[in-house]
């Protein structure tokens, strides 16, 4: 999911005015990328000579972080807090958790190359 680095958004409007499905839109002076209309064409990405439309690989470590800010949020709970067998339980279901969706992006590329050669696929591409 492309993404804007607002230090880097000069606020030119160039992607605004570009996108084919009105995905972007400006906040202020910097443009904004909504996620639930972004087809993921990447014509954004081409577009932007600032470079402030970002790929959302560049994110990993924040997201990764933010995980692991969510989980110690929940061993903060009262709950949790004074109750190791608790907390390790609770790691436990963490980490079952983020297996299964990982689980479920390694299948969902999978079937996407699958759909990649499929005679849909062939016959929408030519």
């Amino acid at each position: 999911m492309p993404w804007i680095k607002k230090e880097l958004c000069t606020g030119c409007r160039i992607c605004v005015d570009e996108c084919s499905v009105g995905a972007i839109s400006m906040e202020g002076n910097v443009a904004f990328i909504k996620e639930e209309e972004c087809i993921r064409c990447g014509v954004c990405h081409n577009l932007c000579q600032e470079n402030a439309v970002r790929h959302d690989g560049e994110r990993i470590p924040q997201e990764v972080q933010s995980n692991l800010d969510w989980a110690e949020k929940l061993l903060t709970h009262e709950y949790y807090v004074n109750d190791k067998i608790k907390q390790k339980q609770l790691i436990e279901r963490l980490q079952r958790f983020f297996t299964k969706n990982k689980n479920v992006a390694e299948k969902t590329i999978e079937q996407l190359g699958i759909l990649k050669n499929t005679e849909y696929a062939e016959q929408n591409m030519t």
